[in-house]
């Protein structure tokens, strides 16, 4: 049977966000902003009584409607895209391929529809649940190249965490998927995010069709960290 134990914990006490850099304010800065300071923190997500925690490595920022390479260029505003006319901090899960999913944070004030896309995390708590999600398997039953590529992008990620349309409009700071400066770890102690890494900046990937927009530096990185899709 696989073990769903404390790399799949329960905890009972949320992670509340919390912080000057955290509230609500955060994420009304431009797109870029926010894409560059989210790394480092905390991508948490909670269903089944599980808490799985991962932090944010690799992120990309959309600058709305003049950005060649954004969903609402031209302010083409949708069905599809009106979670990004929200104020700052709602989710916007839109699917690729018909059968991948990636996550956005709307950034900026309403009707200035900027974004974040999360590009890939690294998994600090739920590893069974995560590996289950993936793979149909307990995390020590990955090989090594399953481990390196669990979370390193932005389908994968949903995959491993389930994230799906079905958190379309929800407010990132008020939803069971949530970002957080901290998490509880199994002793009940509150684990800080650490800012000390250096950010690397390059063109944002899979975009060739965006014109002049494809060679923005719009991609942001933890230097060095392994779960970064591409170098």
């Amino acid at each position: 049977m696989l073990n769903l134990g404390y790399n799949s914990l329960y905890i009972n006490n949320r992670a509340l966000v919390r912080g000057d850099n955290l509230d609500k304010y955060f994420f009304q800065n431009d797109g870029l902003y926010v894409a560059k300071n989210i790394l480092g923190k905390f991508l948490i997500r909670e269903y089944d009584n599980m808490q799985i925690v991962t932090k944010i490595v690799e992120t990309e920022g959309y600058m709305g409607i003049k950005d060649k390479a954004a969903h609402v260029y031209n302010d083409k505003k949708t069905d599809r895209t009106k979670p990004l006319y929200l104020e700052g901090g709602h989710i916007y899960v839109y699917l690729i391929y018909g059968m991948y999913h990636c996550l956005n944070i709307s950034a900026n004030v309403e009707n200035i529809p900027e974004c974040v896309l999360i590009r890939a995390v690294e998994p600090i708590i739920g590893l069974d649940k995560i590996a289950f999600n993936r793979y149909k398997k307990s995390y020590d039953d990955l090989t090594t190249y399953q481990k390196k590529n669990i979370t390193n992008g932005p389908g994968k990620l949903c995959m491993a965490l389930q994230i799906d349309r079905s958190l379309n409009s929800q407010y990132i700071l008020d939803s069971n998927l949530y970002i957080s400066d901290f998490y509880i770890n199994k002793n009940g102690e509150k684990v800080f995010a650490d800012n000390d890494f250096d950010v690397v900046e390059s063109k944002r990937i899979n975009i060739d069709y965006s014109e002049e927009a494809k060679d923005y530096l719009w991609r942001f990185y933890i230097k060095d960290n392994k779960y970064v899709s591409a170098k």
